[in-house]
């Protein structure tokens, strides 16, 4: 029960709580040590939360995911994890999350609290509106952001909001195309995915992306950025950012990926490997 305990866990998708550490990079403050280990702790409390969070959605999803093909799999729709342990996890994983943010400080429980009753939100009713869907996961990712410059107690820049905002719904609805397209009756998994089409996502996504980069290059390039770092060099970490919209759609369009994102990042080897030298150049060019 051990193995299926941790694995409603979801320890893949803990990848999406490293946007915590975006304020820190990019204040240029990665090197200072009191602020690392907040932003860590910070990094851990979102993991707790967010699987408890998860451990919720199983539980409310139990009955459409029992006829998913690849969710049935997961331990509570299989009956490997009973419902009545789930809970109880649950409440012992936002317990001690929540607690442990209270401790840090005020400021940063409410924006955990925040994060809860949105997951919380979508897994009830938020879910199951069309496009607010994909609004509430992009929320979730400011959220996480708001949380890592809270504990450290700095500013977020506010291209870095747009960049979140843009990129993270890029992410949600490539992810609600690849269920349109791979599931052969995706209405009956995601009461949603009535009011979508191909078409329709393929429009938001085109929207998106070129937002995304748009957005990301004038970041790059505002006076703001160049006056913080002392340069306009973070202008050639622009290419990294291209190269893996287009190879995140390329992955979503000609193989058919993209229903689960934290997959594609941890099993694609060009998009894993754009993305740690998009860091690294990031890195070498703040410090």
């Amino acid at each position: 029960m051990l193995i299926s305990i941790l694995e409603s866990f979801r320890p893949k998708q803990w990848i999406k709580n490293l946007f915590v550490f975006a304020v820190l990079i990019f204040s240029r403050n990665l090197s200072n040590a009191q602020l690392l280990n907040k932003t860590i702790e910070a990094f851990v409390i979102f993991c707790l939360l967010s699987s408890a969070c998860y451990l919720v959605n199983d539980i409310v999803d139990i009955r459409n995911d029992q006829r998913h093909p690849v969710k049935s799999k997961r331990p509570i729709p299989s009956g490997r994890l009973p419902i009545g342990v789930a809970i109880i996890i649950a409440f012992l994983l936002f317990a001690i999350s929540l607690g442990w943010a209270f401790r840090i400080s005020l400021p940063y429980f409410n924006i955990t609290l925040a994060y809860a009753l949105l997951q919380l939100l979508y897994s009830f009713a938020l879910k199951k509106l069309l496009i607010v869907d994909g609004l509430s996961i992009a929320a979730g990712f400011v959220i996480r952001m708001v949380a890592g410059a809270v504990v450290i107690n700095m500013d977020i820049s506010k291209w870095i909001y747009i960049c979140t905002i843009f990129l993270s719904l890029f992410i949600a609805f490539c992810k609600r195309r690849a269920e349109m397209t791979t599931l052969e009756e995706p209405e009956l998994y995601r009461k949603t995915l009535q009011g979508y089409s191909p078409y329709l996502l393929d429009q938001m996504i085109s929207a998106l992306s070129a937002s995304t980069l748009i957005a990301y290059t004038l970041y790059t390039l505002s006076e703001e950025t160049v006056t913080k770092i002392g340069s306009q060099n973070l202008i050639f970490t622009v290419p990294f950012v291209l190269y893996g919209i287009f190879r995140y759609l390329y992955l979503v369009h000609q193989k058919q990926e993209g229903g689960e994102p934290e997959n594609i990042i941890l099993a694609d080897k060009p998009l894993l490997a754009d993305i740690l030298l998009w860091g690294a150049v990031v890195v070498m060019i703040l410090y």
